[in-house]
């Protein structure tokens, strides 16, 4: 059984897991904001010690690929490329709402007939998110949704829809319906451990060298109102 390390930096959690097969073996993670420079390096190194292996011992690398914060993505894919090159181990991409949709059928179990939509915070009242099914398969596009009253309103009226993710709270005020449910998810490395083992069995691999993650939308950046002199 493939060993593969797992590292999720896309939100504002950090988290790192080291999985043999199906089974975690440690998980380092950590929810402080903006941490993900200082933290994940450390968080490897814990994970690492707790099993007394290094990169040599791993088979992959497997990285959130996004979308989500552009920063905490960047660290984490460059971290997971210098993995990678210096270990001469593949990479493997992991949707960072998928494995979020993962997280979601293991903690809830959901019904058939429910669908998933996890929610990544894109600032304001817009999320990155998409519609998976009770088993976590896709059922549409990625998008960045602007939410408001009548986003989900017309497949609320047929269907239980669960929402979570860094992104559901902010709108929980906003989508009334029975038929809307809130979890408290958050994004783990955890969630990525089944998704990586099946692509590493299929041989599903990223080249290191010219991967780029899943942005979505293009950085912005913005200028500081501060005065500093």
């Amino acid at each position: 059984m493939p060993k593969i390390l797992s590292i999720e930096s896309g939100t504002s959690v950090c988290s790192v897991a080291l999985s043999q097969g199906k089974q975690i073996l440690a998980l380092c993670e950590s929810d402080e904001d903006a941490a993900h420079a200082a933290k994940l390096s450390v968080f490897i190194n814990d994970v690492f010690n707790r099993q007394n292996i290094d990169a040599a011992d791993l088979d992959a690398v497997a990285i959130s690929e996004g979308p989500g914060s552009y920063t905490g993505i960047r660290i984490g894919v460059a971290t997971a490329k210098g993995l990678c090159f210096g270990a001469g181990k593949p990479l493997i991409a992991v949707s960072s709402l998928q494995s979020l949709a993962k997280l979601a059928v293991e903690k809830i179990k959901p019904a058939p007939e429910m669908l998933l939509c996890p929610m990544i915070d894109a600032r304001r009242m817009e999320v990155y998110t998409a519609l998976f099914n009770s088993n976590a398969k896709m059922i549409n596009n990625i998008s960045a949704q602007i939410i408001d009253a009548n986003t989900f309103s017309e497949l609320l009226k047929i269907n239980k829809i669960i929402f979570f993710g860094s992104g559901a709270d902010k709108c929980k005020p906003v989508i009334n319906s029975p038929n809307a449910i809130f979890a408290d998810i958050k994004a783990s490395a955890k969630g990525m451990t089944d998704i990586a083992n099946e692509k590493f069995v299929n041989s599903d691999f990223v080249d290191i060298a010219y991967f780029e993650p899943f942005y979505l939308k293009n950085f912005v950046a913005t200028t500081s109102k501060k005065k500093i002199f």
